[in-house]
């Protein structure tokens, strides 16, 4: 009994003494404290600083997964996309060789250098074989494209209605790529029924290889000059 008595006296006089450590601190004068108060006060910021890093940390980690999430979707898409593909790659190959061979097919139908002055001459000559007077025919400025050029035409012929419509089906029927645009077809005055029709004929021809290639130059010298610029 006297030894279970000495030992809640012991027990009680060091919470005591321990409680009496933290009695009158003064917060502006962390420096005098006692050691239990400095150690207790110590432990709480350290543990304060583990549990914010560690919750930042998992701040960041969800972003993070969330992110992730977001690109799940675009990425199925993407895999579906390219399964269909690889699938089947074969009917691709084949329909890229046919799109390959039509494009060929349209680049004949576009006049070289050397066979605009003859393209001009059967526009010519089409009005003609039908009759009709050419009021105008006058090649316009190349306009450079990528792959090709243009070439506008105002042109002005005076015929009966018929000559003219069969004049714009024999233009159509060019082995050479020839369009008619802004057409205006009006009466003449004199003599009675005939027709008046403006229009612009554009035509095509494709640039070889070294035109090609002189005009990606020049496009990238303008880019440079205007990024240069800014």
């Amino acid at each position: 009994m006297a030894t279970k008595k000495s030992m809640n006296v012991d027990l009680n006089s060091v919470f005591e003494s321990a409680a009496a450590q933290f009695r009158g601190l003064n917060p502006n004068e962390p420096g005098q404290w006692p050691m239990l108060p400095k150690l207790g006060t110590w432990s709480i910021l350290a543990l304060a600083v583990v549990v914010v890093g560690w919750f930042m940390l998992l701040s960041t980690a969800n972003d993070e997964l969330e992110s992730e999430r977001a690109k799940e979707p675009s990425l199925k898409a993407d895999y579906r996309n390219k399964l269909a593909q690889a699938v089947n790659l074969g009917e691709l190959r084949k329909q890229k060789l046919q799109v390959e061979e039509y494009v060929t097919q349209l680049e004949k139908q576009l006049p070289g250098k050397a066979e605009m002055d003859a393209l001009l001459s059967d526009i010519n000559t089409a009005g003609l074989g039908r009759g009709l007077q050419f009021e105008l025919f006058r090649p316009g400025q190349f306009v450079v494209k990528d792959y090709y050029v243009e070439l506008p035409i105002a042109i002005k012929v005076s015929g009966r209605f018929h000559d003219i419509g069969s004049f714009t089906a024999d233009v159509a029927n060019l082995s050479r790529i020839v369009t008619l645009h802004n057409m205006n077809i009006i009466a003449s005055k004199e003599p009675a029924g005939m027709l008046s029709m403006e229009a612009t004929a554009r035509t095509y021809r494709y640039l070889d290889a070294a035109e090609v290639e002189q005009n990606k130059k020049t496009a990238a010298e303008k880019a440079k000059k205007s990024g240069a610029a800014k």
